[in-house]
């Protein structure tokens, strides 16, 4: 998984807060923050950043075999629309690869916008090849994303008291790692992965509820592994509980 990679992401993306039971104030507040280095998911409130100019990936010298593949990039935008901190997520061989960045760092972008402001955003970049020498250009894909909080409706009774009890909600959440677009999988493309949900948000005992096998399913427990959560609630109180994600995996 990339967030193996990403030593800047690994943080909890959204500010989170409980009202007081009684109180008027929404019981879940919810609100996008940077990570420790500013940079922003898109989400409810970010933008995604939009590739308006980019340039065709030349293919390299390869024999025929080599040349249909993938390579994916992970990159910040930032507020100037410039890429930075680019990585290679999914390597495809060195010259694929080179060629790729070049081709994402000759290319414009217009940068996320948070509240009217431009701001640094994470995004994938990918770069597919084919055999036949189609031309290629980077194409952007939102692998990992904040979602927005749910209706105060759906903790409240009909009368507007707390519920008994609510089950954890996803408010952020990853693609599985990227699949190889050549490759044929299963017809069913959504692994069920169980979570214990901590009072925190934090998911942990991440496993396979439903697998679909071909080494996807250790790459759905990963992504699980970065998801944060609204935790359940008892009367209105944060507790641990297991839950059921369905996950999706980053494809073209």
């Amino acid at each position: 998984m990339r967030k193996a990679i990403h030593a800047l992401a690994i943080v909890a993306p959204m500010a989170i807060g409980l009202q007081a039971l009684g109180s008027s104030t929404p019981m879940w507040e919810v609100h996008q923050a940077p990570d420790k280095d500013g940079v922003y998911y898109v989400g409810p409130e970010v933008t995604a950043p939009v590739l308006v100019k980019t340039v065709f990936v030349p293919y390299p010298d390869a024999p025929a075999k080599e040349i249909q593949g993938m390579s994916a990039l992970a990159m910040v935008i930032n507020d100037k629309g410039l890429p930075e901190h680019i990585q290679i997520v999914h390597s495809h061989g060195d010259e694929f690869d080179r060629g790729s960045i070049a081709a994402v760092q000759q290319s414009t972008f217009r940068p996320g916008v948070l509240g009217g402001k431009p701001v640094p955003v994470w995004i994938d970049v990918r770069v597919v090849f084919h055999a036949n020498h189609d031309r290629t250009t980077p194409q952007v894909l939102i692998a990992e994303r904040d979602l927005p909080a749910p209706a105060e409706s759906q903790f409240e009774d009909k009368h507007h008291n707390p519920l008994s009890y609510t089950a954890p909600i996803p408010i952020h959440t990853v693609d599985a790692d990227f699949t190889d677009p050549f490759v044929k999988h299963p017809f069913q493309t959504v692994a069920i992965v169980t979570a214990l949900v901590g009072a925190d948000g934090l998911p942990k005992n991440v496993r396979v509820k439903r697998g679909l096998g071909f080494g996807l399913d250790q790459k759905a427990v990963a992504a699980v592994q970065h998801y944060r959560f609204l935790p359940a609630t008892k009367k209105g109180v944060p507790v641990e509980d297991y839950c059921d994600v369905m996950v999706n995996f980053a494809t073209f």
